[in-house]
């Protein structure tokens, strides 16, 4: 049976603890919530806003996770600086602006290519795997696997909104494609328990990257059954 891994996004306890100023509720102790519950991994996005998490979280989650830490960024000096003090398992580069209420579309490798590159170099050459959070496109995938990083994030935001065959039939080929470019693929956005299984049923996905879903459906049920019901619902998928 075909393992496929889950990755627990904590950003939006920020965005509840920040909302009022408080130093609670706290994403690093609902992150080691989400190991003990079976998370394979914590996903942090530091925004140059700090919106929601914050330098302190990544810092402490980073001491005291036991699992892997993806620790997302834009491609700036600063995080750049931040993430080679950190030292995760893997950087996820992620496009950012100010304006958007959250990540719209995906890193533009083609457009900024010497960029990305660079920073993958310095990245793995300091120990820390990459990733690319990029749309399902093969030319933009084709771009990725020329900056030689080992990972690419599948942005699924498209298929969330709109849970048609054909986004879903873009992610499939393009995770086909990167599989066969040789890289190793993720995926992730706007995944809630209703439209998982389209996309934990891919056979080239290694990982979903699930957050904003999760912290909303611990509201009722709990953090540790939110992630329990997420990872048993992906898991039908490859049973």
């Amino acid at each position: 049976m075909r393992h496929i891994y889950l990755g627990v996004n904590v950003d939006h306890v920020g965005t509840v603890r920040n909302a009022r100023g408080t130093h609670y509720p706290s994403p690093v102790e609902v992150a080691l919530l989400a190991e003990e519950a079976g998370a394979d991994g914590i996903t942090m996005h530091l925004r140059e806003d700090r919106r929601h998490i914050v330098d302190k979280d990544v810092f402490e989650y980073a001491q005291k996770g036991r699992t892997r830490l993806n620790f997302e960024m834009a491609m700036t000096d600063e995080m750049l600086e931040i993430a080679l003090k950190v030292k995760p398992a893997t950087v996820c580069l992620v496009p950012e602006k100010r304006e958007e209420l959250t990540t719209e579309g995906g890193l533009d490798v083609i457009t900024h290519f010497a960029r990305v590159k660079a920073f993958v170099t310095q990245l793995q050459s300091s120990g820390i795997n990459v990733s690319l959070f990029i749309d399902p496109d093969q030319n933009q995938i084709e771009a990725s696997a020329k900056t030689k990083a080992k990972i690419i994030e599948l942005h699924t935001g498209d298929y969330a909104e709109n849970a048609s065959s054909s986004e879903l039939e873009k992610i499939c080929n393009g995770a086909k494609f990167a599989s066969d470019c040789g890289l190793i693929v993720n995926a992730g956005h706007g995944l809630t328990l209703e439209n998982v299984l389209g996309i934990a049923k891919i056979p080239q996905i290694n990982e979903l990257n699930i957050g904003h879903s999760i912290v909303a459906r611990s509201i009722t049920v709990g953090f540790v059954k939110a992630v329990q019901e997420m990872k048993a619902q992906m898991m039908k998928a490859v049973s």
